[in-house]
């Protein structure tokens, strides 16, 4: 049977735009041919801005742009090449894993190794992996579970943010948003392939998530450890979870899924106002900073997809991100709390969101579908 979903017009348009007008952006304008890489940002004008890095994990994510979209002119070449320069730029030859980014002329510029790089490139050479069952596609994919293992990984089940070059240790403890990024690769692990020590490191985690991050009165996900100094959630974040923990068989019945349930209308009631989804707010619902992102309207969007009885919520959702973010010529990435236009440019890790959204809008039904 048919999505009925795919009959909304809104919908269809989305799908459209991001297929015409966004991801030839990086095609074309955003793609540096001598290095390989795609260019950080774009102006308005569809224009590279000036390079003052290149990021391990923004390669990543497009890595997982074009191998989601292998079969279309022009993809399986670029998702190759893309792989190639992730081992090529980023990879550290004397301490292994990943640096976190390289200058202009692709010498590594921000050598520390973070959480939330390395898992990208789990998620995006799982994805890819998926695609192309090449060996050495694989071997990459499990050479970063074993850095992750065994360089990130903390006795309370949760990881490290950020570790030195050499993986000294530099005191930054567990953050919110490595750990779900971290979850989100496993799932794509276990989506690709049997995995038993990943399927028990992501219960794991989720475990140290519910004990460590879940802010008890209303089930938020917080994005510094319960007890921390000036804590705050995030609204988008809250719906991203609730994705990842609903259209998993595995996690559904997880504890930290019948929290993240309860805090999903917490989060509609004080982050969402008409359309907007606003960036922070602490945990007494006080707006915090209403900086309006694309990346969390598309995160909202996906949730409602899986949510029975919002058919209008989704509706409007999907108008707001077409009349508010989508422009003939790209995206905009901001609008701060008046409704105004805050950014201009255009990032290249934006594209990973809007793919994921489209997918899950388009895909699960209200009960939630997943292969891992």
């Amino acid at each position: 049977m048919s999505n009925p979903r795919h009959t909304l017009p809104e919908l269809a348009r989305f799908n459209q735009h991001f297929a015409e007008r966004i991801v030839p952006l990086w095609q074309g304008p955003g793609w540096n041919a001598d290095m390989a890489l795609p260019y950080e940002a774009l102006d308005a004008e569809r224009k590279p801005l000036p390079v003052q890095r290149y990021r391990a994990m923004a390669c990543a994510r497009q890595l997982y742009l074009f191998s989601s979209r292998i079969g279309l002119p022009g993809a399986a070449e670029r998702a190759a090449a893309l792989f190639r320069s992730l081992q090529k730029h980023f990879h550290d030859p004397e301490h292994g894993g990943w640096f976190y980014s390289i200058d202009a002329q692709g010498k590594p510029l921000d050598r520390r190794k973070d959480l939330y790089t390395h898992a990208f490139i789990v998620f995006a050479c799982a994805h890819y992996w998926g695609k192309v069952r090449e060996s050495l596609v694989e071997s990459t994919l499990n050479a970063a579970l074993d850095i992750i293992d065994r360089q990130f990984a903390r006795d309370d089940g949760l990881y490290e943010a950020s570790l030195g070059e050499d993986w000294a240790d530099l005191g930054s403890g567990p953050l919110q948003n490595p750990q779900m990024h971290l979850a989100e690769a496993f799932l794509q692990v276990l989506a690709v392939r049997e995995d038993e020590h990943t399927r028990q490191s992501l219960l794991q985690l989720c475990d140290a998530l519910q004990a460590h991050f879940i802010e008890p009165a209303h089930g938020l996900m917080l994005e510094k450890p319960r007890g921390a100094v000036d804590n705050w959630f995030e609204p988008g974040h809250q719906f991203e979870w609730f994705y990842l923990l609903h259209t998993s068989p595995l996690l559904r019945d997880t504890p930290l899924h019948a929290s993240i349930e309860r805090a999903f209308g917490y989060a509609e009631q004080y982050g969402v106002k008409g359309t907007a989804v606003l960036a922070t707010l602490d945990v007494e619902g006080r707006v915090l900073d209403a900086t309006q992102r694309i990346w969390a309207q598309a995160e909202y969007l996906r949730a409602l997809a899986l949510r029975p009885g919002n058919e209008a919520k989704l509706q409007a959702q999907l108008q707001a991100m077409e009349h508010q973010f989508l422009h003939p010529g790209g995206w905009y990435e901001c609008r701060d709390g008046e409704g105004t236009v805050s950014r201009h440019d255009m990032p290249s890790t934006t594209p990973y969101h809007l793919a994921t959204c489209l997918e899950g809008t388009m895909w699960h039904t209200a009960e939630g579908k997943s292969s891992c």
